[in-house]
């Protein structure tokens, strides 16, 4: 397919998908012509990339990542052959996510905790 039947069926801009090539996301065939070709699997692989750029990834966690994923939810058969650098990269992202967590936790204890203080009742 070419990168517009690729941007409706996903609802990524073109200009993004181009993006994620120079990125080294995606990798479209080339035809005679120059224009870009996916294959069928490159809308799946969009949807992965939004997923995984949505929980924040970066693009360059992304493509570490990439290699060790065979779909949305599912790890290549052995994930022990991920490098100590990838996994690195992902155990600092995880540490970043929990430090916002901890964080987000105690700001909403903070007003929840003003609130029942200034409102008859608590809530």
């Amino acid at each position: 397919m070419r990168i517009g039947e690729l941007s409706r069926r996903t609802g990524v801009p073109t200009r993004l998908l181009r993006y994620y090539e120079e990125q080294h996301l995606l990798h479209p065939a080339r035809t005679g012509n120059g224009y870009r070709s996916y294959p069928e699997s490159a809308v799946a692989e969009v949807q992965q990339i939004r997923g995984l750029l949505d929980s924040g990834l970066t693009t360059e966690m992304i493509r570490a990542l990439l290699p060790y994923l065979c779909g949305p939810g599912h790890l290549v058969p052995d994930p022990g052959s991920v490098p100590p650098e990838t996994a690195a990269l992902l155990q600092g992202h995880i540490d970043r996510i929990q430090a916002r967590i901890d964080c987000l936790a105690r700001n909403r204890d903070r007003l929840t905790a003003y609130l029942a203080a200034v409102r008859p009742g608590g809530r």
